[in-house]
């Protein structure tokens, strides 16, 4: 179907890595860092914009729900180390069948570059957990692009960086509709959904989805078909 594509960018948590509700323990400790108390509606009301709002940028996360910039930053370094202590704990486990899925596709001469809404510490610290370090051809975090999903930024660095000639050459993948957004507004021609993450297939193709795969296994298939 796309024999054209030549690099693939794919989100890390929900689609090649399994979350496992990490992202929520990691906010419930962020928001007890900041004095919001557990089960208010305060906290009710912040937890579903967090799921609501999950593959964007984190920092832009904290700043939305807390308002000023000091308290986003403490925030999200209460995120980051709760999230990295989790990791280091051994919460962290691939999707199945990812890792042999970025093979096919890097063994169908494709750059793999990977993507997340997390820091660089962590995006290293999850990479390290699964012994990813040489997976891809990339990896990128939305402090090394300019601005974190739903913009573009991500996926153009990444065409920049691997030497990508053309938009018109890129398959995105992801598992939420900030996935989506970021893979449509680059003009991407494959932005394939999974299922294996935060959002359902509703919220995928409302959001610019061509494809919705059961998981990131079909994503060779669908490209190489």
């Amino acid at each position: 179907m796309s024999t054209d594509i030549r690099l693939v960018v794919l989100d890390m948590a929900g689609t090649t890595v399994a979350d496992d509700g990490l992202v929520e323990l990691a906010f419930r400790s962020a928001a007890a860092a900041l004095g919001v108390e557990a089960d208010s509606p305060e906290h009710r009301r912040m937890l579903e914009h967090v799921h609501a709002t999950m593959g964007e940028s984190k920092i832009s996360v904290f700043r939305h729900l807390f308002g000023e910039e000091e308290k986003a930053q403490r925030a999200n370094l209460a995120f980051e180390e709760a999230y990295h202590d989790l990791v280091g704990a051994g919460h962290c486990a691939a999707i199945p069948g990812a890792a042999e899925a970025i093979a096919e596709l890097r063994g169908q001469g494709r750059k793999v570059v990977l993507t997340t809404g997390f820091s660089r510490s962590t995006q290293d610290s999850i990479l390290n957990a699964l012994g990813w370090q040489g997976i891809a051809d990339l990896t990128l975090c939305p402090a090394e692009a300019g601005r974190g999903r739903p913009y573009p930024d991500m996926v153009l660095t990444a065409l920049l960086r691997t030497g990508t000639d053309s938009v018109r050459q890129i398959a995105v993948a992801g598992d939420t509709g900030y996935d989506m957004l970021t893979g449509t507004r680059s003009g991407a021609p494959v932005v394939a959904g999974v299922l294996t993450g935060a959002h359902g297939e509703e919220r995928l193709r409302a959001d610019g989805a061509t494809h919705v795969l059961a998981s990131i296994t079909e994503l060779p298939k669908l490209i190489a078909g």
